[in-house]
């Protein structure tokens, strides 16, 4: 740094003054924060661009999550909507169906009252012909659209199929055991809508005198 020094005589008393003209533009520019270099300019940028891309990778992280749990909420209430879909088709007739059973029910009823072996009188025989025919087309459409007959005598007591109605002593059979029905059951395509009337072996232990 060059100092520029004028000398020159005062009028007054002649003593000479320096006069620094330029020190105190020099100082200044000397004391004031020198700009930032290239090199921390660049150094900079990165951390700022680094800082920025993190924000934004969360904020897509974020959106892609909430966009797989919608995605997998709709797939579920899509799966939902087609078992009722279907499930309606299967088991929408089950009302009707239950209202036939009765129909069922009164043709078994009147069959079994009338002892075939009894029966003399040729039109009354054609008669009940007739009813054992129309029972069993009956069947047959019920069996067309899956309704079909639970008729558990002798098999194990289901308490998804079998309502108990009361029990039963037969030694001759196991314990547990369906020994009577008093009223068939039935199922529409696997589902039970009328479970079967049926009497239960009661088990019987013996004790020791």
């Amino acid at each position: 740094m060059y100092k520029v020094i004028v000398r020159f005589k005062s009028p007054f008393n002649g003593v000479t003054r320096n006069l620094s003209v330029f020190n105190s533009l020099f100082s200044n520019t000397a004391s004031s924060t020198p700009p930032p270099t290239q090199e921390e300019v660049e150094s900079q940028e990165p951390n700022e661009l680094q800082v920025k891309i993190d924000g934004l990778t969360k904020k897509v992280e974020e959106i892609d999550d909430k966009y797989k749990r919608a995605l997998a909420e709709t797939e579920n209430m899509r799966l939902r909507m087609m078992k009722q879909i279907e499930d309606a088709k299967i088991f929408g007739i089950q009302g009707f169906c239950k209202d036939l059973l009765e129909v069922a029910d009164v043709l078994q009823v009147a069959i079994k009252s009338v002892p075939r072996d009894q029966v003399k009188d040729e039109h009354f025989k054609s008669l009940l012909n007739g009813v054992e025919m129309m029972e069993k087309n009956l069947q047959t459409v019920f069996r067309r659209h899956g309704l079909n007959q639970i008729n558990p005598l002798g098999a194990k007591f289901d308490p998804n199929e079998h309502h108990a109605m009361f029990e039963a002593v037969d030694e001759s059979k196991e314990p547990g055991t369906v020994a009577v029905v008093t009223q068939i059951g039935y199922k529409l395509h696997g589902r039970t809508i009328r479970p079967a009337m049926v009497g239960v072996v009661k088990s019987t232990e013996k004790k020791d005198d």
